[in-house]
């Protein structure tokens, strides 16, 4: 087949999936029954909030990317396509999204219905402002497809331009699937390079480390910029430039993905220990998925659980397979760790940030913090929004606002019982909206209603939306996202699984049944040295059967090198080891 005979058949299937869809949905519209959308896997630490009688549209089967155009550097990309999957499809051709999630596992229309931002978003925004054009089935059934509104306009360079149905772009980013179901998007794409020179640079404050990171945002030549606070006196601003050379005195670049490899997060604790400043070169995968292995750092709770397991370099690599974030998230869903586990992401305007920082090292002790900065958008919209001190949130005061803020991450462990967890959840939302900073959806939510709604901007933008894209019979993003506080207080996990290690183990176990593991082992955006990549195509060809080709890439990976290898009749492989 052709390049674009293989396109075509491409859409063509995926048009026959989405008419299924399409029926489906009307069929229950015509009833008026909700229902609630089954992706295959998730990325969210929220329990789990459907019943029995749920029903389901399931768009698992839509995980491909369609076509990748180096003419108009854009990628056609269902919704359930992995970031992992999205960078391998367009690497080979140059090209790279403005905006890719740390957590290889994290879907496109995960990215579009939720909130989705990382170390470029400080001047690429959120992942729907680089999505050009979505593809959506409505409440009814009807199958619309809507520009992004921001991108026609920049494109018309002050012409006037309207676009059709621009209001449900912008709704439908952020609302969680509820005004309706993402079957396609068109992903703006950038030119890629090799290489992201990385620099970390100490900071001895958290008022340092948030006056250098907006300090960094400012700097026409940074493609990255984040930051991470280990303590009070001892944080880390992390700078990314793409390029395509590496220093002629390099012998090799700095890797994150491999069993041996350091934890991103561990590398720049060290790096910076002893030293102001430090440089590293980066291949470009291996930094947009850096903080895979361990989770940024939540991988070393599951130390803490397992106290009696040190937690070192050799234990980090013996152990590689379960400390990626997919099997992590299935062990934390699995285990029922996370109705006790803290996963907040946390928008805050700067000038409040050191102030929130303090309260969480009081209130929580939960060390490190991530520090990412974003492009504020304005209101009204689902994805979070701040409101500068001395401001109030609404239209009003909308042009006094800031154009960035600062995303704090807080993950760690929270308080025992479930009682004290929900009242620790409650204490910081309000301690958030205080300082005018708002929540990320994916974590655990229990504002009231009408004070969620109040947050967002009243009910009735949103209402309006729902009754003109037939939405009303559809679950309201509160609905979705909202955990009853007296209810959680009270909730009492099985006995058995509450009992260390079996919750812990059984978490595991529920990991290993997924086989997420392979994904990792498999992924093709690992960067390897140029000799492993011309033996790992003579094993492809040499092995299909996946044991004897898993181990021998387990091989290489751990960094054992071969000297000699030789192949029998039979296709039995003899290696020789020199080191």
């Amino acid at each position: 087949m052709t390049g674009a005979n293989t396109i075509a058949a491409a859409l063509e299937r995926h048009a026959t999936t989405v008419t299924r869809l399409s029926s489906q949905i009307s069929s229950f519209y015509a009833s008026r029954l909700p229902y609630r959308i089954f992706h295959g896997s998730t990325n969210s630490t929220r329990p789990p909030t459907q019943k029995g009688n749920t029903k389901f549209v399931d768009i698992s089967s839509l995980n491909n990317v369609l076509s990748v155009d180096k003419t108009t550097k854009t990628a056609l990309v269902e919704p359930n396509v992995p970031m992992d999957k999205l960078v391998e499809a367009t690497l080979p051709h140059g090209l790279v999204p403005p905006i890719i999630m740390e957590f290889p596992g994290i879907t496109a229309g995960g990215g579009f219905a939720g909130t989705a931002g990382e170390s470029s978003s400080f001047r690429h925004g959120f992942f729907d402002d680089t999505v050009r054009e979505v593809e959506m089935v409505l409440g009814d059934g009807e199958v619309v497809k809507v520009r992004n509104p921001d991108i026609v306009k920049a494109e018309a360079k002050g012409a006037a331009v309207e676009v059709e149905k621009g209001d449900l772009f912008r709704g439908a980013a952020g609302a969680v699937g509820t005004l309706g179901t993402t079957t396609l998007l068109e992903v703006q794409l950038m030119e890629a390079k090799k290489y992201v020179k990385t620099e970390y640079k100490r900071a001895s404050s958290v008022a340092e480390a948030i006056r250098m990171v907006r300090e960094e945002t400012q700097k026409g030549d940074n493609d990255y910029v984040d930051g991470i606070l280990f303590s009070k006196d001892h944080g880390v601003v992390v700078t990314g430039k793409l390029v395509n050379e590496l220093p002629s005195d390099l012998a090799k670049p700095q890797t994150f993905s491999g069993a041996w490899d350091p934890w991103f997060y561990l590398h720049c604790q060290e790096k910076t220990l002893t030293s102001e400043k430090a440089t590293d070169y980066v291949p470009l995968a291996e930094y947009l998925f850096r903080y895979d292995r361990g989770g940024f750092w939540v991988g070393a709770a599951a130390f803490q659980y397992f106290s009696w397991v040190p937690f070192n370099r050799l234990t980090r690599w013996f152990l590689d397979d379960f400390l990626h974030t997919r099997m992590m998230y299935r062990a934390l869903h699995g285990s029922g760790e996370s109705a006790r586990f803290v996963v907040q992401d946390i928008a805050m305007p700067f000038e409040t940030s050191e102030e929130f920082v303090n309260y969480t090292s009081s209130s929580l002790g939960i060390w490190p913090l991530w520090l990412c900065p974003l492009k504020r958008r304005a209101p009204p919209t689902f994805h979070p929004h701040t409101t500068r001190p001395g401001t109030s949130p609404g239209p009003a005061d909308e042009s006094k606002q800031d154009n960035m803020m600062l995303n704090i991450g807080v993950w760690g462990w929270g308080p025992d019982k479930p009682a004290e967890f929900v009242a620790k959840n409650i204490e910081l939302e309000e301690k958030v909206h205080e300082l005018g900073g708002m929540k990320w959806f994916y974590a655990h939510t229990y504002y009231q209603q009408e004070k969620f709604w109040k947050m967002y901007g009243g009910k009735a933008w949103y209402d309006a939306l729902r009754k003109k894209y037939n939405a009303e019979h559809l679950p309201t993003v509160w609905d979705k996202i909202h955990v009853d506080a007296d209810k959680a207080g009270k909730k009492q996990r099985h006995w058995l699984l509450a009992t260390k290690p079996v919750g812990g183990f059984y978490g595991i176990w529920k990991s290993i049944q997924s086989k997420d593991y392979f994904l990792h082992r498999k992924a093709e955006w690992k960067w390897k040295e140029k000799g492993e990549q011309d033996m790992m195509m003579v094993v492809e060809d040499l092995f299909h059967a996946g044991g004897k080709r898993v181990k021998f890439m387990s091989i290489l990976e751990t960094g054992v090198y071969c000297g000699m290898w030789t192949c029998t009749g039979n296709g039995e492989i003899t290696l020789v080891f020199l080191g």
